[in-house]
């Protein structure tokens, strides 16, 4: 959600009811709104950058620590022009309705593809989040089908997806339901390959990507997080906003929640593998979000598949330096990995300038998710059987 949502709202209610918050007395009192907002670190200037404090900076596990400098690049393969078909599309059932773009690659020509989800950030949409991400291209390069499920402004009026709302943290709740059902309805038209569906977003749609992994691990068999938020971090909106400023309102929130405090039941998660990425210097969504999602997905894992073995490289792209601590099973395969973008903020590294939240400098984030994803599958299939041929 946007830092700067309650004082739009509000200058947006005030100059629908005809009062001018540009000049004279209602100037003054929008900036006195303003002021009182940063104050409680609920609004805050996007050129602002929170502190990191000591701890969110540290990645307290013991691991073999490689420093690479200029590390070659991962092997992958190169971005291509898309040359296939853009569609756009409504899916709608007794739930609700949202509109999503498909992207289907020159190569499809009915064989068995996996599928992305993308979960596009506030204030964005399917067409933006496609350019900013550059991920048809990837998706050309690699045979993906691509989904970019639309949020509703009826939904939310900054088209954030909801993942603070309790009724969108569970299985049967309106959004991860709908997402669901995308899924499932693409595969009523299209052939995705068994076990291979993912789900990644940014910002709120990073949130709502986790909340899936936590829903629908029946259904996602990995997770692609960029400057989001842990699952069961807030329950309202005034929460959501202390969560994303991170520490100890993060840490609350998902004790609380893994405890079954306030009437919830205990999280109960089959474990999904997770790629998370996330500036040190976000101002909007604090590092130590990032962090949390890295050590849910950890606890889970570690309860079906044993200890996990992190190894941590320093390294260099694209001008950036960051850290990347990979969590190897027993078979050696990674199943966390966490990039942390020293003097990153809230954008997709590695992104476009066509789109918006982007940064050009850093890794290649889609690039790097895709090959994360393509390491995984669904250990026992349970996707719907409309959603896979």
């Amino acid at each position: 959600m946007s830092m700067h949502g309650i004082s739009n709202t509000i200058d947006q209610a005030l100059t629908a009811a005809g009062l001018d918050t540009r000049s004279g007395t209602m100037k003054t009192v929008m900036e006195t709104i303003r002021k009182a907002l940063e104050a409680a670190r609920i609004a805050q200037d996007p050129r602002a950058e929170v502190p990191i404090t000591p701890e969110a900076d540290t990645i307290d596990i013991e691991a073999r620590v490689v420093v690479e400098e200029e590390a070659p690049p991962i092997d992958l393969e190169p971005s291509a022009a898309p040359s296939g078909r853009f569609l756009s599309h409504v899916h709608a059932s007794a739930i609700g309705r949202r509109a999503y773009k498909l992207y289907v690659p020159g190569s499809y020509r009915g064989e068995p593809m996996p599928l992305v989800v993308m979960l596009h950030g506030c204030k964005q949409d399917p067409d933006d989040f496609a350019a900013g991400t550059r991920f048809n291209e990837v998706a050309e390069a690699h045979g993906l089908l691509v989904a970019y499920p639309a949020q509703s402004a009826n939904a939310n009026g900054s088209n954030c997806w909801n993942w603070f709302d309790p009724r969108a943290q569970t299985r049967d709740g309106a959004e991860p339901s709908i997402i669901a059902g995308i899924v499932r309805e693409i595969g009523e038209a299209y052939r995705i390959e068994e076990g291979r569906v993912f789900v990644a977003g940014l910002s709120a749609g990073a949130a709502m990507a986790v909340v899936l992994g936590e829903t629908y691990p029946d259904v996602f068999a990995a997770v692609g997080a960029h400057s989001g938020l842990p699952y069961g971090a807030a329950h309202n909106v005034p929460s959501a906003f202390a969560a994303m400023h991170g520490g100890a309102q993060v840490a609350a929130a998902v004790g609380a929640l893994a405890s079954g405090a306030a009437g919830r039941a205990p999280a109960a998660s089959r474990g999904v593998p997770t790629i998370v990425f996330h500036g040190e210097s976000d101002a909007t969504v604090a590092l130590h979000n990032g962090l949390a999602i890295v050590d849910q997905a950890v606890s889970n894992l570690e309860q079906q598949r044993g200890p996990l073995t992190p190894e941590v490289q320093e390294r260099m792209a694209r001008g950036r330096r960051c850290t990347r601590t990979t969590h190897l099973d027993g078979d050696g395969l990674p199943v966390v990995e966490q990039w942390i973008v020293h003097g990153g903020g809230h954008a997709w590294s590695g992104g476009s300038a066509a789109g918006s939240f982007t940064d050009p400098q850093g890794p290649d984030a889609s690039r790097e998710m895709v090959r994360f994803f393509l390491l995984h599958e669904l250990r026992e299939s349970a996707v719907p059987e409309a959603a896979i041929e």
